[in-house]
């Protein structure tokens, strides 16, 4: 075999790693890097933390015995490597296409993905289970937890971590800390695992121990059982006041977690253990191509860039950038304003705002319940708090919202990024399933930004409200269309038509507007996009009903308990018996792919709503 063929032409499956000499391992960590690299260069995806696990990922795979020990990944978008060495190479460029792999696990998608996971701080519940079940079928499998040092922030981790002990479960969590979730990790947590990182010599001490006395000849391992006896002792010198032993979990670390034969002596003795065992182990984020180093925030999640050029820094203008500015503009005016992130300062526009008045900004890490309850005691103050966060992330917070917002009558302004149809991140991120949670929340309003221009008049209005309101917006650039034919009366627009009676009716929300627009030009449908959605504005909707022959109603959203549902509710306790077609998402998680391309499969695109309007059901 020639030298330069590559090493990961010969890996179909885990049980091929075990074949490697430790060179040819090292070296299919390099090749592993470098289709990484190239296929998140070609197809956006995240960077920055797939390329700092190659090694503890390949390390798990030769010490363990995938798919018989379950490897359970924490939120999953670190998993590319796990997904290379299980049998998906040849299809590894469809990564998050449509059609493609996802860019997360997924459950389904291959025996090796466990469970699917997109949200943060699930996985140790998830091992918890998962190795009880194996200890309750008598087998003698691991159950393995890949968790970083951010998701740490999140509180369901120390539920599981108050759960795990003292049950002779074969578990092992892996802490990864690279010092990042997203934004750079906050609070005392990431304070503590900065310390208990400096003892790392602990770690190298032992093992160095352990290979000098078993070079002896035949008191070797007698030595070594006498090392063990004083193992506590150094612990309690070295590493004092270990969190993860006072929960009664074996800890092992730290240790380098890019240094391939240090990951594999680590795991060998994690195996050893018979109580839950805890590996902590460091990383670097973006480790093997420099322009990550040096920002691994900005390589996190990335879209298609040009490796040679790597990511231009020079933002375009979004809807999160849009909603930044407008709430710098706001707590200039008005010092009572406070922005709150979990961990997304630059995802959700709040960077300017974090510069600019740094005693009013909270980053609470991974803690979206709790961001929400601190809301609650912020407006309890006095103060008017702001909470901006992925759609998909708010599915959390429902309680809080529900008791510690609403049911206190406290005025909070929650910022729902990435709504509706999410590029790429696929099932996992869709934003489609806030309006059915939400609106049922008591004097709660929910708005939805078509264009730029939305974002600071809405922003303002929910500021001025002494209750719940939410302003829903998608992700990236407004649509580029001729806006001029739309009336706007504040809660909604419309476009007009030319004969009053008997024309067909598209109402929708958001972008759709768009496809909507073009749909109705070839169809003499009249268009309202709805700005408000609820309440619905149905004092300024009923009079453009007028001379309706049909309704379609379109929306990015789950169409039970959606916006259309509503509607169709409303007209009907109004007697009005205008035929009506709901066009949603219809017990469904979405998708994966480009908006567009979900958008064409839901038949939401401009030709699949032109081609409802025209037939004879609608019309």
């Amino acid at each position: 075999m020639k030298k330069d063929t590559p090493i990961l032409n010969r890996i179909s499956s885990p049980a091929d790693l075990k074949e490697l000499t430790s060179e040819e391992a090292r070296r299919l960590c390099s090749e592993l890097r470098g289709v990484i690299l190239e296929t998140v260069a070609a197809n956006g995806g995240h960077l920055a933390s797939n390329l700092g696990l190659v090694e503890c990922t390949v390390a798990l795979h030769r010490s363990f015995d995938s798919p018989r020990d379950s490897i359970l990944f924490d939120v999953g978008h670190q998993a590319y490597t796990h997904k290379l060495l299980t049998g998906r190479r040849g299809c590894f460029d469809t990564l998050r296409k449509a059609d493609g792999i996802s860019g997360f696990v997924k459950r389904g998608e291959n025996p090796h993905d466990k469970l699917s996971a997109g949200h943060s701080g699930t996985s140790l519940s998830a091992a918890v289970g998962m190795a009880d079940a194996a200890r309750l079928r008598g087998e003698d499998s691991y159950t393995i937890a890949i968790i970083g040092d951010g998701s740490f922030s999140n509180g369901m981790v120390y539920e599981a971590l108050n759960h795990c002990s003292g049950r002779g479960l074969r578990l092992i969590i892996i802490l990864n800390d690279n010092e990042m979730s997203i934004s750079p990790n906050v609070g005392a947590l990431s304070a503590y695992f900065s310390k208990i990182a400096t003892s790392e010599g602990y770690f190298s001490f032992k093992h160095g121990a352990k290979r000098l006395f078993m070079g002896i000849p035949g008191i070797g391992k007698h030595l070594v059982g006498m090392a063990r006896s004083i193992r506590d002792f150094i612990k309690r010198l070295l590493v004092k006041g270990n969190l993860f032993e006072d929960f009664g979990l074996d800890y092992l670390g730290p240790v380098d977690g890019n240094d391939l034969t240090k990951m594999e002596s680590v795991l060998a003795e994690a195996k050893t253990k018979d109580t839950p065992c805890l590996v902590h182990i460091r990383t670097k984020k973006g480790l093997g191509y420099p322009p990550a180093e040096e920002h691994p925030d900005f390589y996190h999640a990335t879209s298609p860039f040009d490796i040679e050029k790597g990511i231009s820094r020079s933002a375009k203008e979004n809807f999160s950038s849009v909603f930044g500015a407008a709430l710098c503009a706001a707590a200039e005016k008005d010092s009572r304003i406070c922005a709150i992130t979990a961990a997304m300062t630059s995802g959700t526009g709040l960077t300017p705002f974090a510069e600019r008045y740094p005693d009013r900004f909270f980053d609470v890490g991974i803690a979206e319940e709790h961001a929400v309850t601190l809301a609650s005691g912020l407006a309890a103050g006095g103060m008017l708090p702001v909470f901006a966060v992925y759609s998909t992330f708010a599915q959390r917070i429902c309680d809080q919202l529900l008791h510690d917002i609403a049911l206190q009558k406290l005025p909070l302004v929650l910022a729902l990024d990435r709504c509706g149809f999410v590029d790429g991140d696929g099932i996992t991120h869709q934003g489609i399933f806030d309006i059915p949670l939400l609106s049922c929340i008591p004097q709660a309003e929910i708005w939805c930004a078509e264009a730029f221009s939305d974002i600071e008049p809405m922003l303002n209005h929910a500021l001025s409200r002494n209750a719940l309101t939410i302003l829903r917006y998608p992700r990236g650039g407004q649509r580029d269309y001729d806006r001029s034919g739309l009336s706007d009366v504040g809660t909604l627009m419309h476009s007009a038509v030319e004969k009053a009676a008997s024309h067909p009716v598209v109402i929708t929300y958001g972008r759709l507007c768009d496809n909507a627009l073009k749909a109705a030009e070839a169809t003499g449908a009249r268009v309202i996009c709805l700005k408000r959605l609820h309440p619905l504005p149905m004092d300024e909707l009923m009079p453009l009903l007028n001379g309706a022959a049909s309704i379609l109603f379109a929306e990015e959203c789950q169409k039970r308990g959606g916006v259309g549902e509503a509607l169709a509710a409303e007209l009907h306790t109004r007697g009005i018996a205008i035929p009506m077609r709901i066009l949603a998402v219809e017990e469904s998680f979405g998708g994966q792919g480009s908006a567009d391309d979900l958008m064409h499969a839901f038949g939401m695109d401009a030709e699949g709503l032109a081609a409802l309007l025209r037939k004879e059901a609608i019309l």
